[in-house]
């Protein structure tokens, strides 16, 4: 299995060399319009960096392209969805969509080794909502620190510093939308007694 994965990222770098090359873009062209950095894109081409959920989305999105075309899903007639797990330091998205613009949801699996880890808040464009199936999830946000059980929801701007871990050392899954552009969804956070977020209405 760690053997496949490590052949199904390998790959990546040569597809995203091979979609820039048929567009006639520069690397400075789509670091324009992803937000991704040059530097960083030529490390992803090179295959010198591995590829992670936050910077094949832009690319897919920028190049119009399914995120299953980055990974190398295979052409199939079998009208059922061949779901490709991403996997990056112990979280597991697997995308539960295939377009590549509009919003995006996945089904993300935390692993529950990084309670105690020093929060590493980052900022990037978009809109997310969560929604925690099982486990605790707990989600720092800005300067709040919240915990999230199964049922409830949380909806914020990712321009606001933030990140995520298990809050008690056990894996957590919980559902996530995401809108690269700012599509908001209909629940909003609101944080309630205790440190949590209160399911939205």
């Amino acid at each position: 299995m760690i053997f496949e994965l490590d052949a199904v990222l390998d790959a990546v770098g040569p597809r995203l060399r091979a979609l820039r090359t048929q567009r006639d873009l520069t690397l400075a062209e789509v670091s324009a319009a992803s937000g991704v950095s040059v530097s960083t894109l030529s490390r992803l081409e090179a295959g010198q960096r591995r590829p992670n959920l936050e910077l094949l989305l832009p690319i897919a999105q920028l190049y119009d392209v399914p995120l299953d075309d980055l990974v190398g899903a295979p052409p199939t007639g079998d009208p059922r969805i061949h779901l490709r797990p991403i996997e990056h330091q112990g979280h597991t998205a697997i995308p539960l969509t295939r377009r590549p613009g509009g919003v995006q949801a996945f089904k993300m699996v935390l692993a529950g080794d990084a309670r105690g880890t020093e929060p590493d808040l980052q900022v990037h464009e978009g809109y997310e909502w969560l929604y925690v199936l099982n486990g605790s999830l707990r989600l720092v946000l800005g300067d709040n620190d919240f915990v999230l059980g199964p049922g409830e929801a949380a909806e914020f701007d990712t321009h606001t510093p933030h990140w995520f871990a298990s809050a008690d050392g056990k894996t957590v899954e919980f559902i996530s939308l995401f809108g690269r552009q700012g599509e908001r969804m209909h629940v909003r956070a609101r944080p309630q007694r205790g440190g949590h977020f209160g399911a939205g209405r």
